[in-house]
C-alpha cells in the first residue's frame, strides 16, 4: 500500500465550499461529548471529579469528610514525610536490606500529599481567574485615565491633530514602554504649555 508524504485533507472540507456565500449551508458542528468515551483505547469521562484515594487502592492518611483543614493536614503529612526520610537514612546506614518498607511508607505519604494538593486545584484556579480579572480591570481603568489626560491635554493645546497622532503612536508601542512614552510626551507638552 502506497502512502503519500502529504496526504490530501479529509473529504469533509467539501461540505464547507459555499460557506463564504451562505454560512447556513454547512452542517452544524457535532454536539459536545457527554459522559464516558474511548480515545486511543483508553476510557475517559467528561466529569471532572477527583477520584478518592481508596478508589485508587491507596490508604488515606488524613481524615475523611468535607471539612478538612488542608493547612493542618499538609503540615502533618510534611512532618511525617521528614520523619520517614530520616528513618530511611538510618535504615540505609544500619540495615540496608530493610529499606523497602520505608520507601513504601514515603510513597504512601507522597500520594496523600499529592491528593490533598490536587483537591485544592479548583480553589487555585478560581483565585487565579479572580486575580487575572482584577489585573484586566486595573489596566482598563489606567487606559481610561490615560485617555482622560490626553483629552484634557487636547483641550488645553487646541491642537487635536497632533494629540491624536501622539495617542496613536503611544498605543502602537506595547507594554510598559507605551506608558513611559505617553508620560514623557505628556510631561513635555505640559512643560511647553507652562512656557507659553
Amino acid at each position: 500500500m502506497a502512502t503519500a508524504t502529504y496526504p490530501p485533507p479529509p473529504p469533509y472540507y467539501r461540505l464547507y465550499k459555499n460557506y463564504s456565500d451562505d454560512p447556513h449551508s454547512c452542517p452544524a458542528p457535532p454536539p459536545p461529548i457527554q459522559g464516558p468515551y474511548s480515545l486511543y483505547g483508553a476510557s475517559y469521562t467528561t466529569d471532572d471529579v477527583l477520584p478518592g484515594l481508596e478508589e485508587q487502592g491507596v490508604r488515606q492518611l488524613y481524615p475523611k469528610g468535607p471539612n478538612i483543614d488542608f493547612k493542618k493536614e499538609l503540615r502533618s503529612l510534611n512532618r511525617e514525610l521528614q520523619l520517614n526520610i530520616l528513618e530511611l537514612a538510618d535504615v540505609l546506614v544500619e540495615r540496608p536490606s530493610q529499606y523497602a518498607r520505608r520507601v513504601e511508607d514515603i510513597s504512601l505519604i507522597f500520594k496523600n500529599l499529592y491528593h490533598l494538593l490536587n483537591s485544592l486545584r479548583p480553589h487555585q484556579a478560581r483565585a487565579t481567574l479572580i486575580h487575572i480579572l482584577e489585573l484586566q480591570i486595573q489596566r482598563r481603568k489606567q487606559a481610561v485615565e490615560d485617555i482622560k489626560r490626553y483629552v484634557t491635554f487636547a483641550k488645553l493645546c487646541n491642537d487635536m491633530e497632533s494629540v491624536c497622532f501622539t495617542i496613536y503612536q503611544s498605543c502602537c508601542i506595547s507594554g510598559d514602554r507605551r506608558r513611559e512614552e505617553a508620560q514623557r510626551l505628556l510631561t513635555e507638552a505640559l512643560g511647553t504649555l507652562d512656557g507659553q
